[in-house]
């Protein structure tokens, strides 16, 4: 798919002929704004205190993410305390293999853990029918909806397919996604069929996610590197464009970010590609090499290190202004190269929005 003229397209489709009000997704539509909108990756978490008392009470992770109560009150709790511009909905990428059959656990301090799946096991996972089981996910949409100021713009997920496969083949995070290359590698069938069945249902949650209420959702590809650039249009670049197409076959001109983090060089090809309406960049990525790289229609989101929040100060300042003077030539979203991590002041958050808002 090659790139339209944004001004007038987005992906295949016409713009709205009126701006809807909510600033974020407005911007993604493709209307300019006179500031970036900004959220936050993980910016419902461990660094708020509201989080951490209601997660004491709720049991495991995955009791969370599936009590919709509580999923959106988290979800809605970055935005009592700051004046952001969206809320991303409450849960994890890996409730999708839980409901395609595999499981999937949490340990504390250890993060996910699941049954690593062998080639025969692909044939076994449930396709549609597990979407039932995240039915709960669904109902936290509908609550954050009615909840959510009208103004507020809220985003849905889901993680990308190479990104999923990645944790189903090790049965965990690694550093270089060694064993899920070697599986696409040494089992090409295997990973083909596991890839398809990940993007069937990818479409069919996403799809569910935009009716219950989400005005845009995000892909997150959160382990784009470590591909060489044939295995990148593989396992990265079609699956995407793939689950693109099919969220929009069934709702017609579909908001969609995709964040292809550690992209590189790549990224570029990969927005062209995949159709996606904004791209999100991690905070390796130069503002310059961006500009250059992607059209001027392109919008783009991010880019600031997580950790220059944690320290804040005049650094943090300086790194936020420089970004958003450099993006200030295409539509931007302001937010993080990479989640938010636990130890990050409060007041820094605060600082940083401010900085957004006002300069």
């Amino acid at each position: 798919m090659k790139i339209q003229n944004l001004d007038s397209f987005q992906g295949d489709r016409r713009l709205p002929a009126s701006r809807t009000g909510k600033r974020l997704l407005d911007l993604v539509l493709g209307h300019e704004q006179e500031r970036p909108p900004v959220w936050i990756m993980r910016q419902a978490g461990r660094y708020l205190p509201e989080y951490r008392a209601l997660r004491q009470t709720a049991g495991s992770f995955l009791d969370l993410c599936y009590t919709p109560e509580l999923a959106a009150e988290v979800t809605l709790q970055p935005l009592r305390r700051f004046p952001l511009d969206a809320a991303i909905l409450f849960s994890d990428i890996l409730v999708v293999p839980d409901a395609m059959g595999r499981t999937v656990r949490f340990e504390q301090g250890e993060g996910p853990r699941l049954e690593p799946i062998r080639p025969e096991d692909v044939a076994n996972l449930k396709g549609e029918e597990g979407l039932a089981h995240l039915a709960p996910v669904f109902e936290t949409v509908r609550l954050v909806r009615a909840g959510l100021s009208p103004e507020k713009t809220l985003i849905g997920f889901c993680g990308s397919p190479w990104t999923v496969a990645t944790y189903m083949i090790a049965g965990r995070g690694t550093t270089d996604q060694g064993p899920a290359r070697l599986f696409a590698l040494q089992h090409p069938e295997a990973f083909a069929a596991l890839i398809d069945r990940l993007v069937d249902f990818s479409i069919a949650y996403l799809v569910e996610q935009f009716r219950a209420g989400c005005d845009v959702v995000q892909l997150f590809e959160s382990w784009a590197m470590n591909l060489d650039e044939v295995a990148f249009a593989e396992r990265v670049i079609a699956p995407n464009r793939r689950i693109v197409e099919g969220v929009r076959a069934a709702i017609p001109g579909a908001p969609i970010i995709g964040f292809p983090r550690g992209a590189a060089g790549l990224v570029a090809r990969y927005v062209e590609e995949t159709g996606v309406d904004m791209v999100g960049l991690d905070y390796g990525m130069p503002v310059d090499f961006a500009n250059t790289a992607l059209p001027a229609s392109v919008g783009v989101q991010g880019n600031l290190d997580p950790l220059r929040v944690v320290v804040g100060g005049e650094q943090m300042r300086e790194r936020a202004r420089s970004i958003i003077a450099g993006f200030s030539g295409r539509r931007h979203i302001f937010n993080l190269g990479h989640g938010i991590v636990p130890e990050t002041p409060i007041a820094h958050v605060e600082e940083l929005i401010n900085l957004v808002h006002n300069g």
